[in-house]
């Protein structure tokens, strides 16, 4: 069991990583992430996103063994479900002497449509209460703003 010392700053079920990516793949308990994005640029409205993925690597502690409910929405500025939630479930098992565990969690997305520009959010809850939002916006490919150069390099 943890020591005291340990046990003062440790917390309960925490979010590692949770991003929006062009792949992501669970590889022997190792999350690998390919083209991590937040913003989604269309030449026309509505787009249809062909494919990404959504990758959560969480880390449980002892208090947390057991089976977990959760609950993935991807929401709109007016707080509507843009496509039907996915509900996976993690069972987290303790082994002798550990302080905590982690699992990766990933959902592979196709075709997600997105009828107008603004700003979207990944809800993510587990066992009922909001654990991380992840932001999303899509935006018209004439009202993206333009990045602004790149500054002289000293060299020049």
């Amino acid at each position: 069991m943890p020591s005291l010392a340990y046990a003062r700053w440790v917390y309960a079920m925490e979010v590692l990583v949770a991003t929006l990516c062009d792949s992501a793949n669970d590889y022997n308990g190792k999350l690998c992430l390919l083209g991590c994005f937040d913003t989604i640029c269309a030449q026309q409205l509505p787009v249809v996103h062909p494919q990404c993925s959504l990758a959560l690597r969480i880390c449980f502690r002892p208090e947390d063994e057991g089976a977990h409910e959760f609950n993935i929405a991807f929401i709109d500025d007016d707080g509507s479900e843009v496509m039907p939630s996915f509900k996976p479930n993690i069972q987290v098992g303790f082994p002798t002497d550990s302080f905590f565990v982690t699992r990766n969690l990933v959902l592979n997305i196709q075709r997600s449509k997105f009828q107008n520009a603004g700003q979207y959010s990944i809800d993510i809850q587990c066992d009922g209460n909001m654990i991380t939002r992840i932001p999303l916006r899509v935006l018209k490919a004439d009202e993206a703003p333009q990045s602004p150069e790149p500054p002289a390099s000293p060299l020049d």
